[in-house]
């Protein structure tokens, strides 16, 4: 019979336990960059001479830092034998997210926790992959340690916003990036708009791309401004001081490209990093068969989906492809007609927008195109959870409220 896990509300947990829950969080935000996509975590190990006075001492930290290499349990045993051996046996778990229970490309933490001997293991959140989901604290329970969850849980699954929602609903997180004046403009009516926002904007921008498992845009984008759409890291600021450019991982581009108007010859493909290029597949008589048109380098993908009623790209299809992929992070950054599309659609999760101080005029080009808004009532409602200065710009973040969507 499976044991149900303690889930226990904050109120219930010490105040050495947020403490080192919070340190767990901070550890699991270092892999930010490098995980996908696996999940980004953390763990903390706590020796305590006297648990209800919070007396602990910390005897190992670890986090997972990429694919493939040790998960972040594993990490902070490793770190605590070679500094805390004695202590290991009897010592306090702090995790972000509950250990996992099965092989992967790595043996599962919760049986090395408990071949390690630890105690007890607290885990900020149940694992929402459904090969673990519950299984990893179950593990640990019937190996006789004592488990609990839910401590600062929303922090930790705000590291995990992508991870969790291809878990959940087998599509990835849509995180859409615009760029305007303060009247709305992208661009002149001449097409002219490099560059409306600030130098620190775009490196914030470069940011975003770094963190996402893929980038999606349209052949309409590459082919105005020859936009090579990868991770700059000249441009990373002081994010380059934590993230060698040896380590930089360049996201998956992803182009729309439904009538086959790209060419190998544009900077898009100077750079040797994988690229799909998206194709409709069409019942239709007259469609041209699907085959190379060019010599792609060997990076590039093609991929046919299938049309929607308009016949362009079915943006779900196309994202379902994305998640079973292992993509959790989307970053959109396209023309106001894709744009427009994916926010139709309630396919964007939250937008990200840079609001520089120009004005543009009215014959400048709009930031999104959405023609079957034609009532106020249709309007995509916004709740605004960050707003902060970036150089001279205006940066809002605001999470879409489908759920107020009809």
């Amino acid at each position: 019979m499976s044991h149900t896990p303690e889930v226990v509300t904050e109120k219930k947990f010490t105040l050495a336990d947020h403490r080192f829950m919070a340190r767990a969080i901070e550890l699991a935000k270092k892999g930010h960059y490098t995980t996908s996509p696996n999940p980004r975590v953390g763990c903390v190990l706590v020796s305590y001479e006297n648990r209800e006075s919070g007396e602990g001492k910390v005897i190992g930290e670890g986090y997972h830092q990429k694919a493939g290499q040790g998960h972040a349990e594993v990490n902070a045993l490793l770190d605590a034998r070679q500094r805390h051996v004695a202590l290991i046996k009897g010592a306090t778990a702090y995790v972000t997210l509950e250990p996992c229970s099965h092989f992967g490309l790595t043996p599962p933490c919760a049986q090395a926790l408990i071949d390690a001997g630890v105690s007890h293991v607290i885990a900020a959140m149940v694992d929402p992959n459904p090969q673990v989901s519950g299984n990893g604290l179950n593990l640990l329970e019937q190996a006789g340690i004592h488990t609990q969850s839910g401590l600062l849980e929303s922090a930790a699954e705000a590291l995990n916003v992508g991870f969790i929602k291809r878990m959940t609903t087998g599509l990835p997180y849509v995180r859409l990036k615009l760029a305007a004046s303060l009247d709305g403009k992208t661009a002149m009516q001449s097409g002219e708009s490099k560059w409306i926002t600030s130098a620190e904007a775009r490196e914030d921008v470069q940011r975003l791309r770094a963190q996402s498992c893929a980038l999606i845009t349209g052949a309409d984008s590459v082919l105005v401004d020859n936009a090579k759409m990868t991770v700059r890291w000249s441009e990373l600021g002081s994010l380059q001081k934590s993230y060698p450019e040896k380590k930089m991982r360049q996201p998956l581009r992803v182009i729309i490209d439904s009538q086959n108007r790209l060419t190998p010859d544009l900077a898009l493909f100077m750079q040797q990093s994988p690229i799909i290029l998206v194709r409709t597949l069409s019942s239709a008589k007259n469609e041209k068969p699907l085959e190379n048109l060019a010599v792609w380098p060997h990076f590039v993908e093609q991929v046919a989906v299938k049309a929607n009623k308009q016949g362009k790209v079915c943006l779900t299809e196309l994202l379902t492809l994305l998640a079973k992929r292992g993509m959790n992070e989307i970053l959109l950054e396209s023309g106001a007609h894709l744009a427009g599309a994916f926010m139709e659609q309630n396919l964007v999760d939250e937008l990200v927008l840079y609001q520089a101080p120009k004005l543009m005029g009215g014959d400048g080009k709009n930031l999104t195109e959405m023609p079957t808004i034609t009532k106020l009532t249709q309007a995509k409602p916004l709740v605004i959870s960050d707003i902060r200065m970036v150089g001279c710009d205006v940066r809002i973040t605001a999470k879409f409220d489908n759920i107020a969507i009809k």
